[in-house]
């Protein structure tokens, strides 16, 4: 007998109460949020990263099957620290757009000049049908307001046989790796922007962003949601225990 398979999700996780009350505020919340530390954030996720960060992005699009020549759409750009691996992927900056809800992130941006960036969100990004052959996010699915509406609009911007690659913390399966990962997130790197950053509310974010990925629904739930949302060929490759890639493609029509 199968086992059933788990059901699709909507929001990636419930309201986290120590920073926002309600799902409406979390709109707003995370804008603000992204805006008052966009300054710091690469300088800060280059001490989380060990200064890995590059090379980890580089290699994960090539597995998700980033190849020359492809219009890419990066959601969530942010600061663009995944955008620029897809302009040297794809050997051209002017096939690569980036979308994002903070435009203070994606003013704080060192991409090429010729790469256009865009305000919008995931759950109604402003393209059209079938127009982009690869589509990536970066470690932003935990701030989607609901996945089912954002895979959906994935689905619909990418050509038929377009590829999607989602990167994303998730909480190793080990309790010490759990507690590890939690300890440096959450009390670590607080402390080390302390010294390092230069807006006062850096290191919120870093604690906001371990809270959300334990919170966060599970991979088996993320990838029923993907399915759901039409996209075909969806797996999850996992690297180092905690960065999990989840790759897909559109069917063919």
């Amino acid at each position: 007998m199968n086992p059933a398979k788990p059901a699709p999700v909507h929001a990636p996780h419930a309201p986290l109460t120590d920073y926002y009350q309600t799902e409406q505020d979390r709109r707003a919340y995370l804008r603000q949020m992204f805006d008052d530390t966009a300054a710091d954030y690469d300088h800060i996720e280059a001490i989380f990263a060990w200064g890995s960060g590059s090379r980890y992005r580089r290699q994960a699009l090539i597995r998700g099957g980033l190849k020359p020549g492809m219009k890419v759409l990066d959601v969530g750009v942010g600061t663009g620290l995944l955008a620029a691996q897809a302009c040297i992927l794809a050997g051209d900056a002017t096939l690569v757009t980036g979308v994002d809800p903070s435009p203070g992130m994606m003013a704080a941006s060192k991409l090429p000049d010729t790469m256009t960036l865009i305000e919008g969100r995931a759950e109604s990004l402003p393209f059209p049908d079938n127009y982009f052959d690869f589509l990536s996010m970066g470690f932003a699915l935990r701030h989607i307001s609901d996945l089912g509406v954002a895979f959906a609009e994935f689905e619909r911007v990418l050509k038929p046989g377009g590829r999607l690659c989602l990167l994303e913390i998730t909480p190793a399966q080990s309790r010490f790796g759990r507690w590890l990962l939690k300890t440096y997130m959450r009390d670590v790197l607080p402390l080390l922007t302390r010294f390092v950053s230069r807006q006062k509310d850096t290191a919120t974010i870093w604690r906001y962003h371990w809270d959300s990925v334990e919170a966060c629904v599970p991979p088996e739930q993320v990838l029923a949601a993907l399915s759901a949302a039409g996209l075909t060929r969806v797996e999850r490759h996992l690297e180092l225990g905690v960065f999990s890639e989840y790759q897909a493609v559109k069917a063919d029509r």
